[in-house]
């Protein structure tokens, strides 16, 4: 509750009486129409992940292929390992 005001109780009470209700009988007429999502979205440009120290256990040759690559080797392997990620959704 730390950016929103307290409900009252009378928003209460219609919670509540909503909540109960079978979503067949609730009336969605005034509720605004859902966006699609853009066909591609930019992780990173407004969005920053958080970020979480990890140990992990690599092949040295594998992290010494991802050293040689400079500084941002560790960004490198993220951004891989993302990838995958994303082509299992």
């Amino acid at each position: 509750m730390l950016f929103t005001a307290k409900l009252t109780e009378s928003q209460q009470r219609s919670l509540r009486n909503l909540a109960v209700k079978p979503d067949s009988e609730i009336d969605y007429s005034d509720a605004p129409e859902v966006e699609p999502l853009p066909s591609e979205l930019y992780v990173g440009r407004f969005y920053r992940p958080i970020k979480q120290l990890v140990s992990i256990r690599v092949d040295a040759d594998v992290l010494a292929w991802y050293r040689d690559r400079g500084k941002k080797y560790q960004t490198h392997m993220n951004d891989v390992l993302r990838r995958e990620m994303l082509a299992e959704k």
